[in-house]
């Protein structure tokens, strides 16, 4: 009659630690929480006196839970160190000294989908009384899955936001390009943007204030993703309403050296190319600001040449090191081109770069021809070289006919 009762009894506190843990699971308690539930419900409703759980976490296994145990035991152990063989039950743990699980007289894989997710070490209370394994095991197995999942859904969540964040950079991207490039006789353009990924990091623009004048430009700023969309959303909006009140690239460039050095630190920078031209006074001015150089096309003359002039890159220093402002005077028949390093720096399978002497090579055999025929040679010409291999930067190519 005593042994039932005391079967009885055991039962009871197993029940109550069952309902505990999966009350803690249902209430969605987070990891830690039920963890400490499930130590404590371990201690106080089952036979145990010292506990000791490993969980895996990549290909690692990391200790979670640790109660009652006197001997040092590694906080991490490789997955490669952990050997379990099914049919004889035997688990082996390569840990060097000064470990040892010497003390803790069970242990309890838990699988899910052949996969081993824990191990439970465990150490019996009062010697006299019976530790129910196949219990402690189902027990152990409720709650490391409900973790697991746990630990899924934040991972889900995760890429959710990451795809959400890519999506909105992506959008904001668009916005900064210019909607319509000009196509007329007097002044022609056609822009070729190739995104390495959804949300790249180049950028280029043209504005026209008035009928007689023409900015434009094209930047890369360091990094990717939101960060780097948010900061040349900025670095475009300085832009336009800098170039609202003055004509001065001098000015225009020291103060968006200023505004991206106040909002980064020097941490990022934009490579930047600026130029304004004036179709009453044929002059080209232009700042080049550690960007590749614009090529500049002469058609009467047949000749090409890099525009190189200006200073270091936007936003690495607090105050630019030096600046110098390019010009170019009686232009009537000309083609500039703009592009970002992704263009001269596309590989091929035998990881050769496109490089700067091949493109200047095509643009002197296509010299103020049609933007968009250059482009449609040009892009062919790249493709051929690149032999279909992986595109590993954004590539970007503005080219503006004036006549």
């Amino acid at each position: 009659m005593e042994k039932s009762i005391v079967k009885y009894q055991r039962k009871e506190l197993e029940l109550k630690a069952l309902l505990e843990i999966t009350q803690a699971i249902n209430e969605n308690k987070p990891a830690a929480v039920l963890l400490d539930i499930f130590k404590f419900t371990c201690l106080v409703h089952l036979n145990i006196r010292s506990i000791l759980l490993y969980m895996v976490n990549q290909d690692h296994f990391e200790k979670r839970i640790s109660h009652g145990v006197k001997n040092k035991v590694p906080d991490i152990i490789s997955d490669r160190k952990v050997h379990y063989d099914k049919d004889s039950g035997q688990l082996h743990i390569e840990v060097e000294a000064p470990y040892s699980f010497s003390e803790l007289e069970n242990y309890l894989p838990v699988f899910h989908k052949e996969k081993m997710l824990a191990i439970l070490f465990l150490k019996k209370k009062e010697e006299k009384e019976d530790l129910d394994l196949d219990f402690t095991q189902a027990l152990t197995n409720i709650m490391v899955v409900a973790l697991e999942n746990k630990r899924f859904a934040k991972r889900q969540l995760e890429q959710e936001r990451l795809r959400k964040e890519v999506e909105i950079a992506s959008n904001v991207q668009r916005m900064l390009f210019p909607a319509v490039l000009p196509d007329s006789q007097k002044m022609r353009a056609k822009v070729t943007y190739i995104p390495h990924s959804t949300v790249g990091g180049d950028y280029y623009d043209l504005i026209q204030p008035s009928e007689e004048e023409v900015f434009f430009c094209i930047a890369d700023v360091s990094g990717k993703g939101m960060p780097a969309a948010l900061l040349m959303s900025n670095f475009q909006a300085a832009l336009r309403t800098l170039l609202r009140s003055t004509r001065d690239l001098k000015m225009i460039v020291e103060q968006l050296n200023y505004t991206i050095y106040d909002n980064t630190k020097g941490e990022r920078f934009i490579t930047f190319f600026l130029g304004h031209y004036h179709f009453k006074n044929r002059t080209l001015q232009y700042v080049n600001a550690g960007h590749n150089p614009a090529v500049l096309c002469w058609e009467g003359e047949q000749r090409s040449e890099n525009l190189g002039a200006g200073t270091t890159v936007i936003g690495a220093f607090e105050v630019l090191p030096f600046l110098e402002t390019g010009q170019r005077s009686h232009l009537t028949n000309f083609t500039v081109h703009l592009y970002t390093d992704g263009l001269t720096e596309r590989f091929n399978k035998a990881e050769e770069a496109y490089g700067d002497d091949r493109f200047m090579q095509f643009v002197r055999k296509k010299l103020c021809i049609d933007p968009h025929r250059f482009h449609e040679l040009f892009f062919k010409e790249l493709e051929q070289f690149a032999e279909s291999s992986e595109q590993t930067d954004d590539v970007t190519l503005l080219s503006i006919r004036f006549q």
